[in-house]
């Protein structure tokens, strides 16, 4: 199990380059892959794309690699003395001309076109292409990790929140069915006191209590409950993504606790309910950060 945040950092170098990769993942619900490479390197976007596509299932990450020459750095400033010297001799002439003082000082060469340039780290990208797969592949082991660690996490709190769960739903099925007898008791004083007296096989009696009995029953709405848990804890155990299919457990829970809520008309077990629906919510919280 692993979670959606997380860091890597790699690095590849031959003779002559460097490079550096660095990975950020954070949480969101489908795929969003952003890289960031060295203009040089564009054409190496979709291979390395695909590669930590492959890895990850869900979630946004950031994929920022740049290059440096061994020694020289990612960029080196060049000046073009040629024409910094015809600018220079331009500026005489006007001033002899004119008679116009345009003496030229070195820091006005700074605002003349094409004199300065940055000359940026370009590299054939099938040179530099095995640097970084490895570089993208390293910090993908170093994200992943982090990722899994936390995971590990995520995944005792989710296991402590569904012994909870189960926990509440026993208690639930014990109670469920003191239910109709609560209401058979309750029915039987009302005729009482209001001076009725029916005996308790009455016919009409018994068929009032079976209608009631089928209308609060909530074992399939247990046994539906019970199996969606156990799936869940499978899940936690598998070694697939996990994020997905957990997100619509949940749903599938809520609306099994919403329905023993409108059922059963007992306050003991609407109780219950409302504390299973709350541990319920912290745990789509906590998935909503899981791969």
């Amino acid at each position: 199990m692993r979670s959606m945040t997380g860091y890597g950092h790699g690095e590849a170098a031959d003779d002559r380059w460097t490079v550096t990769a660095e990975l950020s993942g954070v949480n969101r619900k489908q795929t969003d892959i952003a890289i960031n490479l060295p203009s040089s390197l564009n054409e190496l976007e979709g291979e390395v794309r695909k590669q930590i596509a492959d890895r990850l299932s869900r979630g946004r990450v950031n994929a920022r690699i740049t290059l440096e020459r061994r020694g020289g750095g990612t960029t080196t400033l060049l000046v073009d003395e040629g024409l910094a010297r015809q600018y220079v001799e331009a500026a005489r002439q006007v001033s002899e001309a004119t008679g116009a003082d345009l003496r030229m000082a070195a820091a006005d060469l700074f605002r003349a076109p094409g004199v300065f340039r940055i000359d940026e780290a370009v590299a054939d990208p099938d040179a530099v292409r095995g640097l970084v797969i490895h570089a993208v592949e390293v910090a993908l082991s170093h994200l992943i990790a982090m990722q899994e660690e936390e995971g590990a996490h995520l995944r005792r709190d989710l296991e402590a929140r569904l012994d909870t769960i189960e926990r509440h739903m026993a208690t639930v099925r014990d109670q469920a069915p003191e239910v109709v007898e609560s209401h058979r008791r309750h029915l039987h004083a009302r005729l009482a006191s209001s001076g009725l007296t029916i005996d308790m096989s009455d016919e009409r009696l018994l068929r009032e209590m079976a209608l009631y009995a089928e209308r609060c029953d909530v074992s399939e709405e247990l046994t539906r409950i019970g199996s969606h848990l156990a799936q869940f804890r499978r899940y936690l155990e598998g070694a697939e993504p996990a994020g997905r299919p957990l997100d619509f457990l949940c749903q599938e829970l809520n609306r099994e606790f919403n329905t023993i809520g409108s059922k059963a008309n007992d306050a003991g077990i609407a109780q219950r309910v409302v504390d299973a629906k709350t541990e319920l919510e912290k745990i789509r919280e906590q998935i909503q950060n899981l791969q």
